[in-house]
């Protein structure tokens, strides 16, 4: 006798927890779908353990527990995907019971029963003698194994991602300090004389843009992976990258180092607009920088050595070009709870943001 409900119930269960998987490991993309059980999960999850992190006073704590998240949020991930497919089978399997011999008393034999067919853990206490139990127990056999199989490949890709993230932002700390600043690389490229090393770190980071634009996109839980060094987080060094690269086609005579600012420009803006659609960022026509920093900015830069442009026309064309990858930074820096770095991070102090704070 079947139990149509169970069997619906199942089916959907293990159609939403295959799709999330799917999505979420298989898919060598970004998802086009925004209800995914895993983001559903994480989004309040990541809320709650900010919220517990905020309220602890030593930085090095508050740091230490932010961190943690990332790891946790995989196991979280890995548990209910695990546990969905353990209930989904179940149902499924309570729901053709009488196909079983013996028959299970109750679904939460019925669920033991999956997780023993789920997972080599059967001591052949139960057989399945119709047609449907038989399907069943084969179904879920196959997705045990498919499952530990793709767990090792994420979590392989996951770790390897996250290396070849860091990688780049500890070499940038002995070029743009710690918290990592855009007008820092400049002056001290030009401090050693090394102009072709601003030329290079434009092109390395333009590479690392476009590989954490496909890593992130395609496994978003690195987003929460935090850098593992102290003053240092790829946001606010991919920022200062972007703002160095600012400087020098706004304000910088320098024809040598343009061509390479304006390449990691489009790939870095192609980044944070893909970001910022994933996490609904919003865009600003400012570029969230007060004018008297800009102006002492380049006052930094003529006392490094460099030829500046006019500041009104300068000013400008740092506005147009600063406005379409700050305000997005910004958010999601906050949002991540990220230290603020010189000019990316929480900017919601200065005069001119306070009538357009956004809730991140």
């Amino acid at each position: 006798m079947l139990r149509p409900a169970e069997l619906a119930l199942g089916l959907f269960i293990l159609i939403a927890i295959l799709h999330d998987l799917f999505q979420s490991v298989v898919l060598p993309r970004p998802s086009v779908g925004r209800w995914r059980l895993s983001e559903l999960t994480l989004r309040p999850l990541w809320a709650g353990w900010r919220w517990v992190g905020a309220r602890r006073r030593r930085t090095e704590r508050r740091e230490n527990w932010l961190a943690t998240f990332g790891p946790v949020a995989v196991l979280v991930v890995l548990g209910m995907w695990v546990l969905g497919l353990i209930l989904g089978y179940g149902l499924l399997i309570d729901g053709v019971r009488d196909q079983l011999q013996p028959a299970p008393a109750d679904l939460w034999t019925s669920v033991y029963i999956s997780a023993a067919t789920l997972f080599p853990l059967s001591y052949g206490d139960i057989l399945p003698l119709g047609g449907g139990a038989r399907a069943i127990t084969i179904a879920e056999a196959a997705t045990g194994l498919a499952l530990i199989a793709l767990v090792i490949s994420l979590l392989f890709s996951l770790y390897r991602s996250f290396q070849d993230r860091e990688e780049l932002v500890v070499t940038l700390d002995a070029l743009a300090g710690a918290p990592p600043s855009g007008v820092q690389i400049l002056e001290v490229a030009a401090r050693y004389h090394m102009p072709d090393t601003v030329s290079t770190t434009f092109d390395e980071w333009r590479r690392w843009s476009a590989a954490v634009l496909e890593s992130h996109l395609a496994y978003p839980i690195l987003i929460y992976f935090r850098s593992s060094h102290d003053n240092e987080a790829w946001l606010n060094s991919f920022g200062a990258v972007m703002d160095a690269a600012t400087l020098v086609i706004s304000s910088v005579e320098a024809e040598a180092l343009e061509g390479s600012a304006q390449l990691l420009m489009k790939v870095g803006n192609h980044l944070v607009e893909d970001l910022g659609w994933y996490f609904r960022l919003e865009k600003s026509p400012s570029a969230v920088v007060e004018r008297h920093e800009f102006d002492e900015a380049r006052g930094r830069l003529k006392s490094a050595g460099y030829h500046c442009r006019g500041g009104e026309d300068a000013w400008e064309e740092f506005v147009a070009l600063r406005s379409r990858y700050a305000l997005p930074l910004n958010q999601l820096a906050r949002r991540m709870a990220i230290r603020p770095a010189q000019w990316i991070g929480d900017r919601s102090y200065l005069p001119h943001a306070k009538g357009s704070r956004t809730r991140s």
